[in-house]
């Protein structure tokens, strides 16, 4: 569900790419997700106890080990990391803050316009150079202005004269073609521009055409007038995810945070998975302007330097990466919940989740990491990019955020982490995992210490809207327990 609700902020951008990844994504998550619940069950039947008899030496000891309620390695760094958890907490987010800078000076652009960045050995980008460095793209980069009225009008006539004056005063434009079609109710102003069709100069220069050339010459004519051709679609492709990234952005983060909200009854739980997963985002950004355009390590890593930031990639990074990483963050909470509504215990809990989903979340991320990067070993600059986003923000997410930042910002916030005010009481009472009760799984021993007595305050210093027999059964909305700490 978090991955399905990320990838509708790319659903719902209407355009073909981003429409197509969008519904890609879903349905490989749908398809797996039928092949865990049913041929994963049938396939472990036939195995049964058969599925442990090749097990891996070390990490099938260590998983063993885990199964059996013995910390490990992730559990006692969860508790040294709750022991300091503001000088944890600070260094972590100053370091994701200071990789997310660069996203200050990320410009976006199009490559599908040029071939400047095709692989050398490519007979197109071979005869782009030709064309650039010898004819100024010639005829590669036109710019079409289109006038749809009648042609035989006085004002259109005068206009089409202006216009055609004023591209020759300029001086930046080549020689003008006009064509009237058949009907006369069409006019084709033909012209040509020199340099990248993608490039800053040549879209400021057909920004300037549109609004100041076309509305001076044509003004009071009866007419509309459209400005096309390479660069101009450059400009409104631009213009298009400019407007449109925020709306996405907005959708994915509300849908976040309301699945967050019922899955864990708590509005803090949601906004601090919010902030933390925007945080790893916004490292992977500055990463990719900090490579890729401004070339920091770029020929070191195989990668190739550009001016700009394909339009669609933050899109896509952010909408998979929000699902991806609030994937870990429902994985890694539900064990913690878990654990919580056992004990009792914030800080137990959160070292008892982290050691049990840790090593899980890092391995998985391994794999994302290995497969991203092999996307960004490709030659074609807008995968670069792609790949090497994503396996940054994997890994960041997967060690900084789940190790670091979740233990030390769960410790500092303790039994606010399950703040559910009154009015929103009503929630349904949902369990990612299913309603648990009673004692703690075999296995997994309480804590020495054992949950503390059942107060009549909540965090918030107000009185239970739940009696203490709710305790550990679950059962009242918004019930808070304490822990004897």
């Amino acid at each position: 569900m978090t991955v399905f609700l990320a990838m509708i902020g790319m659903v719902i951008v209407p355009l073909d790419i981003t429409i197509s990844m969008g519904l890609g994504v879903m349905l490989v998550v749908f398809t797996t997700l039928l092949t865990t619940l049913i041929l994963l069950p049938a396939l472990l039947g036939l195995l049964g106890d058969r599925v442990n008899a090749l097990r891996v030496p070390v990490f099938g000891l260590l998983a063993m080990n885990r199964a059996r309620g013995r910390s490990g390695l992730f559990e006692r760094l969860a508790h040294s990391i709750m022991r300091r958890p503001v000088v944890w907490l600070t260094v972590a987010v100053v370091v994701l803050l200071g990789l997310a800078a660069p996203v200050l000076v990320m410009k976006t652009g199009n490559t599908n316009m040029t071939a400047r960045y095709l692989p050398a050995d490519q007979y197109s980008k071979q005869g782009w150079d030709v064309l650039g460095r010898d004819f100024s793209l010639g005829k590669a980069n036109p710019l079409q202005i289109v006038i749809d009225g009648p042609a035989a009008a006085p004002q259109v006539r005068r206009g089409v004269a202006r216009l055609e004056a004023a591209l020759r005063r300029d001086g930046r434009f080549g020689p003008t073609q006009t064509t009237v079609d058949k009907a006369g109710d069409l006019t084709l102003v033909s012209t040509t521009l020199s340099g990248d069709p993608a490039g800053d100069a040549t879209r400021a220069l057909v920004k300037n055409v549109r609004a100041t050339l076309v509305p001076a010459a044509f003004s009071g004519a009866p007419a509309r007038v459209y400005v096309s051709g390479n660069t101009a679609f450059v400009v409104d492709y631009l213009a298009f995810f400019h407007r449109w990234l925020p709306i996405a952005l907005t959708v994915v983060l509300s849908l976040s945070f309301v699945l967050l909200l019922v899955a864990f009854r708590s509005i803090v739980i949601p906004a601090k998975a919010i902030a933390m997963n925007l945080l790893s985002v916004g490292a992977s950004y500055g990463l990719m302007v900090l490579v890729f355009q401004k070339g920091v390590g770029a020929h070191l890593l195989g990668l190739t330097r550009v001016d700009t930031i394909e339009a669609w990639v933050p899109l896509f990074l952010f909408s998979l990466l929000f699902g991806l990483s609030m994937d870990y963050q429902v994985f890694l909470l539900s064990r913690i919940k878990e654990r919580f509504d056992h004990t009792g215990d914030t800080r137990e809990a959160v070292a008892y989740g982290v050691g049990r989903t840790a090593s899980i979340i890092t391995g998985a991320a391994a794999i994302m990491v290995c497969v991203f990067a092999g996307m960004a070993g490709g030659q074609l600059v807008m995968f670069q990019q792609m790949g090497f986003g994503l396996a940054v923000a994997v890994l960041l997410d997967a060690t900084v955020v789940r190790t670091i930042i979740v233990p030390a910002a769960m410790e500092l916030l303790g039994d606010w982490n399950w703040y559910l005010p009154r009015w929103l009481e009503w929630l349904p009472n949902v369990s990612v995992e299913g309603h648990v009760g009673g004692p703690a799984p075999a296995g997994d021993p309480a804590p020495a210490n054992g949950p503390g007595p059942a107060t009549d305050e909540t965090p918030a210093g107000r009185r239970r809207s739940t009696p203490p027999a709710a305790e550990h059964l679950n059962l009242g909305p918004g019930a808070v327990r304490t822990a004897g700490r």
